[in-house]
């Protein structure tokens, strides 16, 4: 794909038509937000640098037929990654408060489905400076010694800053420098994150004892002031030391009120001390009292570990951690294990037996279990064995071992499972242990129950019962397929009862199900399972959901409706509607792709659709067949489509292409319509002479006598022999020529939101602001500002600066022309330089106005500014017309300065800005003012002299 594209245009009364479906190309990126700079690095990417929380606004200007979309990324991910309400799918990406973190390369990229897509990057570069940290550390020999007196102490400054920062250290109020004072060393260490700057007093001296300053500085980059710490060392300074009033574990039953203390027993200054807690914040109810923490009647939510920190910037900060665990007790459960060495699956004498409690509890190893045989408690025989913590079992498991069993052992037991001296409650459970109370369950599927279909976003139950056995244990469910999770999200879920609730069921849960006895509350034996499945049914999914077909009169069209999956398969009916009405018809083959052939006439246009059923329901194609013929496409990269008229009017070059233009009947025409505010101002129908659209081809009508600055809604509609398309809209508007007008009379009035290539001077104190009569704040001060334009007309735009506050007394706004470049025009006969007028308009209205000035900025390094006119205080309660020449030494800009007055009353406007080749005529001849250069009044030129100045000072905006 070229990256400049050449459009020759045949002229066809009243169209011009020319080759116009192309790719994207030239894309650009341009910015308008609060950038300090930009600029170009060595391999031509564009860097935009940007202070933190200030707004990004990027713009990506494209070409390209059809209108491409637009995406933004960003390096390692989408923009959407990282921006929160933030439109990716648009030419401009707007950042609000853009932090440190969003900086990196973005990239646009445009694509309209023509060739390749066209991509642009730009890097973003967050400009930030931290308050800096200061640090106090001694040497590790000195940790029990005197401290700080007579020994080497190490003040560290670190700071986190783009770009790098600068730091300088002072002792009071003087910079210490190193090559003066042989007691200090400053140095960058290596491995620190941030950037650091350490500060080493050697053999402390008695002037050591002082206030120590750390100031940073990144040389006023994006007018980011600079930072400073400061810290008073004395003799006395030391670091931090605490003790905690409880053990390092606390254990609490719910409800019970909590204090824990953190005692600072040395450091100087005094620390700060803080609480937090891992993992999670502190709780809601916890209060902070001075250095104790209280929670009041604790849940089990609080437990966790609670960390004591005390810091005052001297050595490490001090950490203390306290484990608080708060007593639950729930889910207790039993297990009865027959003689695991004989492969027993039943209760026989003679055999030994275990009986096992496990209860989920925190903390678990302070569980005591006690276990009573017909409410006696049972303890330790030759034929009754009890394990505190049964190895065999899971961890926490309390077992009761019977040896060799006799009849004297059939009976009742508990488990009862509690903290001792704790208000917990204690957990009980009872096993009756008998020869015929106890034997292996049976599990089942109920009939018809191992295949269950459910309509997709009905409910269903998957049943497997324990129909014998005794104790009956749960049934556990969960998936056959090994990654697959229970529709809860768990592994395995638990049903009392077997049942397995499904509700709002979707495709996804469609598989097989598996049921086991659970190995708990029963016999802990081999489990026993079984297997459900589940059939999801839904509507068939067809091809194509819409599908808009266009043809010619009296052609045959064919109307396929393609199935792509169907839940049962099989289908039940196919049925064709037209416009609601059921098409008759023999019944179609339910094995065959749905297919219906017409001839298409007057009456056989309009909304087909193709009803496919099966028995979980009925699904849609839906056609929309017309003779119609396909909507016209705007093209929106004319080159300079206004032109100036006289009588403040402008006319607009609207262009388009055809879309499928031989799909249709012929097209002969279309239908114009201009509108304002739902008016309709204009219409009329554009007649083709006989040529016949073609598929890229631009057409195209010169719309006349518009009102400069007012936008209209443009309609357009196609015509065929047979029918008329339908209407599509766009909103024109005016916009300031970048070039050479061709009317002699046109000026920069701002109507446009690129203001003629004017920018913002990012080193004044505030901007100048666009403004018309319908943006003006209803609260504004009445005494002072414009009501409208230059013109007289409520819709013409301004430029203005807004005295109210925060504004003080002298504060400055500038705005600067575009770069002029004067090489490629010579002066007048025996002159080096070329004279030039500048002409504007201003509105100074007010008992508070300040001054105008108007500078020249000539290119140099650094620039020259020279006032060459000016006005201060009030001027008329109208605008008035100021002219004056200039004749710079080299290229140039004309800087517009507002400063402003005493009070709020004093808004300065400016407005109808055109700086010409040539000195300044009359007023009566001021039409013919001289050659324009980039805005103004312009006269002939020669067509080599109009290209080259026109190129540089449009590459000057372009790169600005």
């Amino acid at each position: 794909m070229e990256l400049f594209w050449i459009l020759f245009f045949i002229s066809v009364h009243p169209l011009v038509c020319g080759q116009g479906v192309y790719a994207p190309a030239n894309a650009q990126i341009v910015h308008s937000g609060a950038a300090c700079n930009v600029k170009d690095d060595n391999i031509s990417e564009r860097i935009y640098t940007i202070r933190e929380g200030d707004t990004l606004v990027l713009r990506c200007i494209v070409k390209g037929h059809p209108r491409p979309q637009v995406r933004w990324t960003k390096t390692a991910g989408s923009a959407s990654d990282k921006f929160q309400e933030t439109s990716i799918y648009n030419e401009t990406l707007r950042i609000d408060g853009i932090q440190r973190v969003q900086g990196g390369r973005y990239y646009c990229k445009a694509d309209n489905g023509v060739g390749v897509a066209a991509i642009k990057s730009i890097r973003v570069d967050v400009q930030y400076l931290d308050v800096p940290v200061l640090t106090v550390h001694q040497t590790i020999g000195d940790i029990r010694a005197g401290f700080y007196h007579e020994k080497t102490v190490f003040l560290r400054c670190t700071v986190n800053s783009n770009p790098p920062a600068r730091f300088i250290w002072k002792r009071g109020n003087r910079t210490i420098e190193q090559s003066k004072d042989n007691g200090v060393d400053i140095y960058e260490p290596l491995y620190t994150q941030g950037e650091t700057k350490v500060l080493k007093l050697k053999n402390l001296r008695q002037k050591d004892f002082a206030p120590y300053t750390c100031q940073v500085s990144v040389r006023n980059v994006c007018n980011i002031e600079d930072k400073s710490v400061r810290f008073i060392l004395t003799n006395a300074t030391s670091p931090p030391m605490i003790r905690l009033s409880v053990n390092d574990t606390v254990v609490v039953d719910p409800g019970q009120d909590v204090l824990i203390t953190c005692e600072v027993t040395a450091g100087y200054p005094p620390p700060n001390v803080t609480w937090s807690r891992y993992p999670g914040p502190l709780p809601l109810s916890a209060q902070v009292k001075g250095t104790t923490l209280i929670l009041r009647a604790v849940t089990p939510g609080d437990a966790g570990f609670y960390n004591c920190s005390a810091v005052n910037n001297v050595g490490n900060p001090a950490r203390k951690n306290v484990n608080l665990v708060v007593r639950t007790m729930k889910n207790l459960t039993f297990q009865i294990t027959p003689d695991s060495n004989k492969d027993s699956e039943t209760i026989q004498m003679g055999r030994d037996l275990k009986l096992s409690c496990h209860v989920d509890a925190t903390p678990q190893d302070k569980v005591n279990y006690t276990w009573y045989k017909n409410g006696a408690p049972v303890y330790n025989t030759d034929s009754l064995i009890l394990l505190r913590s049964d190895p065999d079992m899971a961890p926490g498991t309390s077992s009761l071992e019977i040896v060799d069993m006799k009849f004297r052992d059939l009976a009742a037991y508990s488990c009862v499972a509690n903290f001792p001296g704790s208000r917990v409650p204690e957990l009980r459970v009872d096993v009756n242990i008998s020869q015929n109370g106890v034997y292996p369950p049976v599990l089942t599927v109920p009939p018809g129950g191992q295949i269950v279909n459910v309509r997709e976003g009905g409910n269903a139950d998957l049943v497997c019962l324990v129909v014998d056995g005794k104790p009956r244990p749960p049934v556990l469910w969960s998936r056959t397929e090994k990654d697959l999770l229970m529709p809860s999200g768990k592994a395995v879920e638990e049903t009392p009862d077997g049942r397995l609730r499904l509700r709002n069921i979707s495709r996804d849960m469609m598989g097989s199900y598996r049921c086991q006895t659970a190995p708990y509350n029963g016999l802990n034996i081999k489990r026993r399972e079984a297997q459900v499945q589940l059939n999801v049914q839904y509507p068939p999914i067809l091809d194509p959901i819409f599908q808009d077909v266009r043809s010619k009169s009296n052609q045959i069209v064919t109307l396929r409706c393609t199935v792509m999956r169907s839940s049962p398969p099989r289908l039940t009916d196919i049925r064709w509607l037209r416009n609601g009405e059921f098409i008759r018809m023999a019944m179609p083959d339910l094995k065959e792709t749905p297919e219906l052939r017409f001839k298409l006439e007057p009456t056989s246009n309009g909304t087909y659709e193709c009803r496919v059923s099966n028995s979980a329901g009925t699904s849609t194609c839906r056609f929309n067949v017309s003779a119609k013929p396909y909507n016209a496409e705007f093209y929106f990269d004319t080159p300079n489509p206004v032109r100036i008229q006289k009588g403040n009017n402008y006319s607009y070059n609207l262009q388009w292409t055809q879309r499928e233009p031989q799909a249709t009947d012929r097209i002969i025409g279309y239908w114009l319509s201009v509108q304002k505010e739902n008016k309709v101002l204009l219409s009329k129908q554009i007649d083709l002479r006989g040529i016949e659209p073609e598929k890229g081809v631009l057409l195209s009508n010169t719309i006349s006598d518009l009102r400069i600055p007012l936008f209209y809604e443009v309609r357009l509609a196609p015509i065929t022999t047979f029918s008329a398309g339908d209407y599509v809209s766009r909103i024109i508007q005016y916009s300031e020529p970048y070039t050479y007008p061709r009317s002699s009379d046109h000026v920069c009035g701002f109507e446009d939101e690129r203001i003629c290539g004017f920018s913002q001077d990012r080193s004044d104190v505030f901007d100048w602001t666009r403004q018309n009569n319908l943006m003006q704040n209803a609260k504004r001060s009445a005494n002072t500002g414009p009501e409208t334009d230059r013109s007289g007309t409520k819709e013409g735009y301004y430029m203005y600066i807004e005295a109210s506050r925060p504004r003080a007394l002298g504060d400055k706004a500038r705005l600067l022309s575009p770069l002029f470049n004067v090489s490629s025009v010579r002066g007048p006969k025996g002159s080096r330089r070329v004279p030039y007028c500048v002409s504007f308009y201003y509105h100074m209205k007010g008992k508070h106005i300040g001054t105008l000035n108007v500078l020249l900025r000539v290119s140099s390094i650094p620039p020259v500014d020279s006032v060459v006119w000016t006005k201060s205080g009030h001027q008329d309660t109208d605008w008035r017309k100021a002219a004056f020449d200039i004749s710079p030494s080299g290229s140039f800009q004309i800087v517009f300065e507002g400063v402003r007055g005493q009070g709020f009353e004093g808004d300065i406007a400016i407005d109808d800005v055109s700086i010409t080749i040539g000195k300044c005529k009359q007023e009566n001849t001021v039409a013919n003012a001289g050659k324009t250069v980039l805005i103004g009044r312009s006269s002939s030129l020669p067509l080599t002299r109009w290209l080259t100045f026109g190129l540089s000072c449009c590459l000057s905006l372009l790169y600005r």
